[in-house]
């Protein structure tokens, strides 16, 4: 969840890392730090956001360099607990993301012989591991180091001593090497070096590398040297700027006009009336399975949430949506059933755990990702990329409607192996799903009178959010939005829930935001809403732009372009998307990094 960089190269090692650093804010925001060799180490610390840090950074020398930005996990916000942390000497500086299950056993015996600690983190035990084991080899070092700790890490080594090198290893945290030309860097995320090179190398679990300015080598911890595969990554670097917008976040919910479009790029085809996938995909399609089981955390989940509608509704094979926290524990792993893992980034720690799980159990795992070379696309069987490009405000707009996209696709391509739907039909899908960037285009054209509605919303300290059929998932979603982003206290319903205990809660002053299809459900949902104005609440209506009876029922519409029910998701999405964003910039909220929250949870 931290962030992580390191240069070794011919520019002005401190411009590197800060630039780099401000791209990685998304991952860890209360502290941020650097270390740079010159004549020495030098190293700089500060509480707070990456501007502050940069504000007070003194004017260091040179071309190589670590940094960090810190979401505390071990240790309370402190220029002590902030990174990098150094070894007794002071000439070893290391960055850190994970956690070291096994911190308080290395420290005692690293006090016993001697060593004085002076943070309250588990990443400082690492430092004074290396200290311990050095003897004028770097790397050798850290390897010893690394294997005596137990857990998850991504860690980032420079020392005085040897001035010209970096030393990184992995094990279930991220951790990248961009290649450059005389220059290399290794991060936890692409965006944070996508400006300067889109070549990279992937590590995988317990491997550790030797950067320099002009060479890469890769090991196992035996020691063994490994030759990896250069990747080249298609993201714009524009794609990771504001390009203009006042928060990623606008800008983001902004990209998806296009955003949708890649999703479906290279996947529908109008004239052959099909859809494709690659071949691993398509070896997995094939089967016939007893049930489904989609795996993913937070927004995810609920895009999983929506994929169990369309595809139970598609293909008549039962799916269950699970969290993936609970999922590697509790869940039933049935060699018969497919498991759709969801994450953004690909390293969501307990999404990989699950799909661990799954995977020894026998099932078949299919991974809906936004990062190719990410662990996830390693381990699974098959893998699906949104194609969203970088995505760094926390909270997800583009992946989520992105992610929905893909399960829509995988709906119809099993719906139709199993002759649920033939080739008129799909070809019908497939119109339909090609007028969506326009759709979402209409739902964006709102913005400013969804701001004007926002103005009546943004004072307010609950608000409740229901949604029947696939519209429920959607007001889960829309509650999170809002919470996350405002600091509003916002819960999601299924709308025929209510009378069984919310409605104790539902006061005149808690708005609800009713989510109407004109489906099955729309004469239960309106009644839903006459039960919701008999106690006095303000009635917020998202519904379908030729809906003309809804009018009669909320006191405040917000128009959806009509669509098909199943693909009203993906504007109903964007909308609630923009309502969330305005209330909480109305609020002067920091919308892109929400307290206590990072982008990628890749700690457990």
């Amino acid at each position: 969840m931290c962030g992580i960089i390191g240069y070794a190269g011919n520019r002005e090692v401190k411009k590197v890392l800060v630039e780099s650093l401000k791209r990685l804010e998304y991952r860890g925001y209360d502290s941020a730090g650097i270390g740079i060799i010159s004549d020495k180490l030098n190293v700089f610390k500060e509480i707070g956001d990456v501007s502050n840090f940069e504000r007070n950074l003194p004017n260091f020398k040179g071309n190589i360099g670590i940094g960090h930005t810190r979401w505390a996990t071990h240790g309370k916000v402190s220029k002590l607990n902030a990174h990098p942390q150094l070894s007794c000497n002071k000439k070893i500086a290391v960055v850190h993301n994970g956690i070291v299950e096994n911190f308080k056993e290395l420290k005692e015996e690293l006090e016993l012989k001697g060593h004085k600690f002076e943070s309250q983190t588990d990443t400082e035990v690492i430092a004074h591991l290396i200290e311990e084991s050095y003897q004028g080899n770097l790397l050798e070092a850290t390897r010893l180091a690394i294997k005596k700790i137990k857990g998850s890490y991504s860690v980032v080594v420079i020392s005085e001593d040897e001035p010209d090198k970096i030393v990184g290893s992995r094990n279930e945290s991220p951790l990248i090497v961009g290649i450059g030309n005389g220059e290399n860097f290794i991060a936890s995320d692409i965006p944070a070096f996508l400006k300067f090179t889109k070549r990279v190398i992937y590590l995988d679990d317990r491997e550790i590398c030797l950067l320099k300015d002009d060479s890469i080598k890769i090991y196992d911890l035996n020691g063994d040297e490994k030759s990896k595969k250069e990747n080249m990554i298609n993201w714009d670097v524009k794609d990771a700027e504001k390009s203009g917008f006042p928060h990623y976040m606008l800008k983001e919910i902004y990209d998806q006009q296009d955003t949708i479009q890649r999703a479906l790029s290279g996947r529908i085809f109008e004239i052959e009336r099909e859809i494709k996938f690659e071949e691993l995909v398509e070896s997995l399609l094939i089967n016939r399975y007893k049930n489904i089981r989609i795996i993913a955390c937070g927004t995810s989940y609920y895009s999983g949430f929506v994929g169990k509608y369309l595809i139970e509704n598609l293909t008549g094979i039962p799916v269950n949506v699970e969290l993936a926290s609970e999922y590697r524990f509790f869940g039933i792993k049935d060699h018969s059933s497919l498991v759709i893992g969801i994450s953004q980034s690909g390293e969501t720690s307990d999404t990989l755990a699950a799909i661990k799980e799954a995977k020894k159990s026998g099932c078949s795992v299919l991974m809906i990702t936004n990062v190719i070379g990410s662990s996830a696309t390693r381990i699974a069987d098959g893998f699906i990329l949104t194609q969203s490009g970088p995505e760094i405000g926390v909270a997800a707009t583009k992946t989520f409607t992105s992610q929905i996209i893909i399960l829509f696709l995988l709906a119809l391509k099993l719906s139709f192996n199993l002759n649920k739907i033939g080739t008129q039909q799909l070809y019908e899908f497939i119109l339909q799903l090609k007028e969506l960037p326009r759709k979402a285009r209409a739902a964006l054209d709102q913005s400013s009178s969804i701001r004007e509605i926002s103005k009546d919303l943004f004072k307010e300290k609950s608000v409740f959010f229901i949604g029947r059929g696939i519209n429920y998932p959607l007001a889960l979603e829309g509650a999170l939005k809002l919470k996350e982003i405002s600091y509003i206290q916002a819960e999601g319903f299924a709308a025929g829930e209510l009378k069984h205990g919310p409605f104790a809660l539902l006061t005149k002053n808690i708005p609800v935001v009713v989510i109407v299809s004109k489906d099955i459900t729309y004469s239960k949902i309106l009644a839903n809403i006459g039960e919701a104005k008999a106690r006095g609440a303000k009635i917020v209506a998202i519904a379908d732009e030729n809906d003309l009876d809804i009018e009669k029922y909320a006191d405040i519409v917000i128009r959806y372009p009509s669509v098909s029910n199943m693909l009203a998701c993906i504007p109903i999405s964007i909308i609630l998307q923009l309502l969330a964003y305005h209330i909480a910039d109305l609020r002067n909220c920091s919308i892109d990094k929400p307290r206590n929250l990072a982008k990628s949870v890749t700690v457990e």
